[in-house]
C-alpha cells in the first residue's frame, strides 16, 4: 500500500498548504493500488505560506481550488479519467511548533473535497519563521507518493520571504523531491526580481519545476455570465440528490452547503468552478452518501442497519432501497450533464468577452493551471483543445 485515497475519489491533487484539520477529523486508511482500477493519478502538493501577510494568498487559495481540480475534468491520459488526490500543510506560522520547523499537516492525501474547502477556511495567519527547506522535506517524507512511472507527482510552494530561510537546505530538499519523480515549482508572492535575489528559482531549477511570481492580492476575476443563475438553481437541485447515511453522514451534508456558501462568500466565479467540480467524478462522497457508496461498490443496502438510513428510506424494503438509489443516482447523473453543457456555452460566452479585457490574471490558482498542465503532458496527459482565452495567464515562468 503506498498512498492515502478515498476510494470512491477521481482525479486527486496533493495541495500542501500546512494546515491541520481539528475536531477528529477522519484519516483515510491505506488503500491497494487496484481498488482505484489503476486510474491515472495526479497527485498536486502547494505548501503554503501561512505567515501574517498572507491572508490574500489563503483566499486565492480557498477560490481556486475548484478551478485547479476542474482542470482535469475533460484531460486523459491513455483515454482514461485521471484520478486526483490532495493533500494540504502549512508553513511559516508562528503558531506552529517551533521543534517541528513552523511547519503542519492539514490531512494526507483526500478526496474529499469539502473537508478541504473546511480546512483551507480554517486557516489563520501568524508571525512568522518561514523554512521552505523543512516543509518541502516534509512534504517529500510524510506523504504516501505514488511509484507509478506514470503518475504526476507535482509539488507548489508559495510564499514570499527568502526561500533560504531556515535549518533545512532547501537545495537539498528538492534534490531528494526530483529522485523520486516529485517536481517542485515555487511561486513567490512578489515581484519577479524579488523571487530571483530570494533564490525561488534555484528551487525551481533543481527540481525540474517552474519559477512563477504573483500576486497575492489579487482577486479573483468574474465576468457574469447568461448562464450563471441557471447554474445555481442546478447546484441546488443536485444537492438534493445526495442521501445522507451512517454516523455523521446528516453532518457532512450540512457541509456540502456550508462550502457552497463559503465558495459564494468569496467570489461568484469560486462559487460557479465548485458547482462545476460538483458535476464531475472528482467530486464523490460514498463515506457518506448512498448514491455514490452504491455505485462505487462502499456498501450494499441490504446490509445498512435500518438507523444507519436516511429518515424517508427507513421503512422500506431492500428492493425499494434500491430504486430510491437507483431514482436519484438518474436524477444526479442528468444533472451534472446539464451542468457540464451549460459550463461549455459558458466558456464560449467568457472567450468572447474576454478578447476586451487586459489578460494575465496572476493568481495561485492561474500559476498552478499553468504549470501542471504543461508538466502533465509531458506524462502523456491529454487535455481538450483551448482557444488562447481560455488558458490562464499568470506571472513570469522560468
Amino acid at each position: 500500500m503506498n498512498r492515502l485515497v478515498r476510494t470512491y475519489l477521481v482525479g486527486s491533487i496533493v495541495v500542501v498548504l500546512g494546515l491541520w484539520v481539528s475536531g477528529g477529523q477522519a484519516v483515510e486508511a491505506p488503500i491497494e493500488r487496484a481498488e482505484v482500477d489503476d486510474k491515472p493519478l495526479v497527485q498536486v502538493a502547494i505548501l503554503l505560506d501561512t505567515s501574517g501577510s498572507m491572508s490574500g494568498l489563503i483566499d486565492q487559495a480557498r477560490a481556486e481550488l475548484w478551478a485547479i481540480v476542474n482542470e482535469f475534468i475533460f484531460a486523459r491520459q491513455k483515454g482514461m479519467t485521471p484520478m486526483v488526490q490532495v493533500s494540504l500543510f502549512e508553513y511559516g506560522n508562528d503558531g506552529l511548533s517551533a521543534e517541528a520547523g513552523h511547519v503542519r499537516e492539514v490531512m494526507p492525501f483526500t478526496g474529499d473535497l469539502d473537508a478541504l474547502s473546511q480546512a483551507l477556511f480554517a486557516l489563520t495567519t501568524n508571525g512568522g519563521s518561514e523554512y521552505c527547506g523543512w516543509v518541502i522535506q516534509d512534504a517529500v517524507k510524510r506523504l504516501q507518493w505514488d511509484q507509478g512511472k506514470d503518475s504526476l507527482k507535482v509539488i507548489f510552494i508559495a510564499g514570499n520571504e527568502p526561500f533560504t530561510q531556515g535549518p533545512i537546505d532547501p537545495k537539498e530538499s528538492c534534490a531528494r523531491a526530483i529522485e523520486q519523480g516529485i517536481i517542485v515549482n515555487t511561486i513567490h508572492c512578489g515581484s519577479e526580481a524579488d523571487g530571483i535575489k530570494g533564490q525561488w528559482r534555484q528551487g525551481a531549477l533543481l527540481a525540474d519545476g517552474r519559477f512563477l511570481n504573483i500576486d497575492h492580492q489579487q482577486r479573483i476575476a468574474y465576468v457574469k455570465a447568461p448562464q450563471d443563475r441557471v447554474l445555481a438553481e442546478l447546484n441546488t437541485q443536485l444537492n438534493q440528490t445526495y442521501l445522507p447515511f451512517g454516523v455523521g453522514g446528516t453532518e457532512q451534508k450540512l457541509n456540502q452547503h456550508v462550502q457552497d456558501n463559503n465558495a459564494m462568500g468569496l467570489s461568484k466565479e469560486a462559487a460557479v468552478q465548485r458547482v462545476l467540480a460538483k458535476s464531475s467524478m472528482n467530486y464523490s462522497n460514498a463515506s457518506w452518501d448512498l448514491v455514490d457508496a452504491v455505485q462505487q461498490k462502499r456498501i450494499k443496502l441490504e446490509e445498512i442497519a435500518k438507523d444507519q438510513l436516511p429518515e424517508p428510506m427507513k421503512p422500506m424494503s431492500v428492493q425499494q432501497r434500491r430504486e430510491y438509489v437507483r431514482a436519484r443516482a438518474k436524477q444526479r447523473a442528468k444533472i451534472q450533464t446539464d451542468i457540464q453543457q451549460l459550463n461549455e456555452q459558458r466558456k464560449a460566452f467568457l472567450a468572447q468577452a474576454r478578447k476586451s479585457q487586459q489578460a494575465g490574471h496572476k493568481t495561485l490558482g492561474s500559476a498552478i493551471i499553468l504549470a501542471i498542465r504543461e508538466q502533465a503532458q509531458k506524462k502523456e496527459f491529454v487535455f481538450p483543445t483551448e482557444t488562447s482565452e481560455d488558458v490562464p495567464s499568470t506571472g513570469t515562468q522560468k
